[in-house]
C-alpha cells in the first residue's frame, strides 16, 4: 500500500492507494508511514488541494474502497449528493431502496474509508442538525461551510 499525507486547514489527511486506485482518505493525528510520491497519490493531493481552495466540486479519482455490498450501495448514494447540498440517513436509505435501513445506512456512512471524496460529511440528521462524523463535528461543520461558500 502506498501512502502520502497532506496538511489541510482542518488537520492532517492520510491518503492511501492500492494498485491503481485510492483506497483510504482519512484524518489522522500523525504521519504513520513514509510518504510515497506515487503519481495517483500526487493526483489525489492536487484534487484535494483544489477542493480546499474552493476550486473543485467533484473528484475524478479511481477508487477502491473495501466493504460489503450494502456499504458500497450507501457509499455510491453518498457520492451522488451534489456539492453544497445535504441529505439525511433516511433519504439515503430511500435512494437505495431500503427505506427501513436508516440505522444500517448510518453505520455504513460511519465506515466510509474515503473522506471528502465520498462526501459522508454531507449527511445531516432529519431535523437538519449535524450528526456524527468520523473526523469530528467541527471538521464536518467546516467542510459544509466551505461548500456553502
Amino acid at each position: 500500500m502506498n501512502s502520502t499525507f497532506m496538511r489541510t486547514p482542518i488537520g492532517l489527511l492520510a491518503i492511501r492507494a492500492i494498485d491503481n486506485a485510492i483506497s483510504h482518505i482519512a484524518f489522522v493525528d500523525r504521519q504513520d508511514a513514509p510518504a510515497i510520491q506515487h503519481p495517483l497519490l500526487v493526483q489525489a493531493r492536487e484534487q484535494l488541494q483544489q477542493y480546499f481552495a474552493g476550486q473543485r466540486q467533484a473528484f475524478s479519482l479511481p477508487l477502491a474502497a473495501t466493504g460489503t455490498e450494502f456499504q458500497h450501495q450507501v457509499w455510491q448514494a453518498l457520492a451522488r449528493i451534489p456539492y453544497a447540498q445535504t441529505a439525511s440517513y433516511g433519504q439515503i436509505a430511500e435512494s437505495i431502496g431500503k427505506p427501513k435501513a436508516v440505522r444500517a445506512v448510518g453505520a455504513a456512512n460511519g465506515r466510509n474509508p474515503l473522506a471528502i471524496v465520498v462526501p459522508c460529511h454531507r449527511i445531516i440528521g432529519k431535523d437538519g442538525k449535524l450528526t456524527g462524523y468520523a473526523g469530528g463535528l467541527e471538521r464536518k461543520a467546516w467542510l459544509l461551510a466551505l461548500e456553502q461558500g
